[in-house]
């Protein structure tokens, strides 16, 4: 080989050996190393499956499997007759295959934020107020009713006779009422906790000797609504007091002569004593004390909201 030519090649060869430092450059496609992969967070669920789970979670004698299917999450529900039908979200409508083109008819099921404990109390603002005022004027005016077919599905409840002959005859903290035979042991659990707590707890013992009545089981529909309320499925009672001593248990009873009904402070309100609604929710029950359209005479059994809050494992 010509020596210009050798010497020319060592000069290059030692001009790159010095410019990395005396080091090999070597491409990283070129090595049998495996390569390092940049990690993806998990995508969070949306609320659609969120309300999907829980409500899996709340039956799991009923539901049989979530999935995403047809553009949308669905569960399918296995009922006491054993039939299957897949429910789909359909923004909150619960609705079966046939009616997904319909949901334009039909109000969501509530699933909504339940706090653990009862929010501080504070006068409305003038926006709080405004949306109170529409909520009071736009429950007589509305006329489309909450979507029930997922709930007369999962309660075997389609007629008012057919629902009577699901119900249980119990007595509760020694008035009779009636429940869906697939909550009475949860009633009956709820009682003996709530009789234990008595035994060292005189407000509670106050409380049930100040009992009047238990309104369980009835056909009805939600007050001023086209809505089934959760008694006409036996999953709902009201611990009305003998004596609210002119305290407020029930918005629409107020509202009858007080106009701004959510400015009734809680000092204004008959409350059960805490450890009573906590034994309640801790059964899968929630209070509609709080709820800012107030009922603290009512518990229903709603597991699936507390358990979309955090508060609730069966």
């Amino acid at each position: 080989m010509n020596k210009k030519i050798i010497i020319t090649l060592i000069i290059f060869i030692l001009a790159n050996f010095n410019s990395c430092g005396g080091r090999q450059v070597i491409q990283a496609s070129e090595t049998n190393d495996p390569q390092p992969v940049e990690e993806t967070a998990a995508p969070e669920p949306t609320r659609a499956e969120r309300v999907m789970r829980a409500l899996h979670e709340a039956f799991p004698n009923q539901i049989v499997t979530v999935e995403f299917r047809n553009d949308d999450w669905a569960l399918l529900l296995r009922n006491l007759l054993q039939k299957e039908t897949w429910y789909y979200y359909a923004e909150g409508r619960l609705l079966p295959e046939d009616k997904r083109e319909q949901i334009a008819n039909y109000r969501s099921v509530q699933f909504y934020n339940y706090p653990e404990e009862l929010p501080e109390w504070k006068a409305s603002t003038n926006e709080e107020t405004t949306r109170y005022q529409s909520w009071t004027s736009n429950r007589r005016q509305n006329t489309a009713s909450r979507s029930s077919f997922f709930l007369d599905d999962l309660w075997q409840s389609y007629t008012r006779e057919g629902t009577n002959s699901m119900q249980a005859a119990i007595r509760f903290l020694g008035k009779p009422t009636k429940v869906h035979r697939l909550i009475e042991d949860k009633m009956l659990l709820v009682e003996a906790q709530i009789l234990e707590a008595a035994k060292t707890n005189s407000e509670i013992q106050t409380w049930i000797n100040n009992l009047g009545s238990i309104e369980g089981w009835g056909w009805r529909n939600i007050a001023q609504t086209q809505s089934r309320s959760y008694h006409s499925y036996g999953l709902a009672v009201d611990l009305l007091p003998r004596n609210l001593g002119g305290k407020q248990t029930y918005w629409l009873w107020t509202s009858q002569y007080r106009e701004d009904w959510w400015n009734v402070s809680y000092n204004e309100r008959y409350h059960p004593p805490a450890p009573v609604i906590k034994i309640f929710e801790a059964n899968g029950f929630i209070w509609g004390g709080k709820w800012p359209m107030f009922d603290t005479m009512h518990f229903e059994y709603r597991p699936e909201v507390l358990i979309l809050n955090g508060l609730y494992k069966r």
